[in-house]
């Protein structure tokens, strides 16, 4: 479900002042108290806000956003990257997909028959439990209600059974020529993962480009491949980075 421009607002608020009530979100926008309280169950069903008494609140992990607000948000441009990526992926036997929702838009066109896949993204495992002759390894670890996947040190340091043919990824900005995280949990499993592939691959849309993102974590052209869907910013792309738009 994607989200209304009142409920884009209450958002905006919440993350300027941590919390808000009822009545005075009611007064910002010029609504009733009743509508307020429904847009606040459905972003609180999207894992966006915590429901407090006569309010909401963001949760403690807010910097990381819900998967299935992420699968909703510029889903054009996370199918064009998918569709673009598609032939340019190299030969595997094995690969890590992380959490992100384009990765897993992805996965669902991929054919993953005699290979071994590992993630830690619930709804990408959940959809290729689906699929026949697939080796299909979850990562363990705590999953936080709004991002659908399993995080933290522990899962990190289960990837360091692992050496994978391919790494698919996104991020959650690029800075200056370099991918950065909002999450420091997401980092750390992204960076055992990159360390552990022979071939690294990352799917962004061009909103990456003006995002932000808190913790660095590697420039696009330690990536064998940067996929996206519109042309990047000309200082990005001087030959350096190996992109396909």
């Amino acid at each position: 479900m994607a989200l209304s421009e009142r409920q884009n607002e209450i958002l905006h608020f919440l993350k300027e002042h941590k919390k808000a009530e009822v009545t005075e979100l009611s007064k910002l926008l010029y609504v009733s108290e009743a509508t307020i309280r429904r847009d606040l169950a459905e972003m609180n069903g999207m894992g966006l806000v915590e429901r407090s008494h006569g309010g909401a609140i963001l949760p403690e992990n807010s910097e990381e956003i819900s998967m299935f607000f992420r699968m909703e948000r510029n889903a054009n441009e996370k199918e064009r990257v998918a569709t673009k990526a598609l032939p340019h992926i190299p030969p595997f036997k094995s690969v890590f997909i992380d959490s992100s929702s384009t990765a897993f838009a992805l996965s669902e066109r991929m054919d993953f028959s005699f290979k071994t896949v590992v993630t830690n993204n619930l709804q990408t495992a959940m959809q290729l439990s689906k699929k026949p002759n697939v080796t299909l390894i979850l990562l363990g670890g705590m999953v936080q209600f709004n991002t659908n996947a399993s995080t933290g040190s522990w899962t990190a340091r289960q990837l360091d059974d692992f050496y994978f043919d391919l790494m698919l990824a996104s991020c959650s900005a690029v800075v200056n020529g370099t991918s950065h995280e909002r999450s420091l949990d997401t980092k750390e499993i992204k960076h055992k993962a990159f360390e552990h592939s022979a071939k690294r691959v990352l799917l962004i849309d061009h909103t990456k480009f003006s995002a932000h993102g808190t913790y660095r974590f590697e420039p696009l052209s330690a990536y064998d491949l940067v996929v996206t869907d519109a042309p990047p910013p000309e200082e990005l792309n001087d030959g350096s980075i190996k992109f396909v738009y």
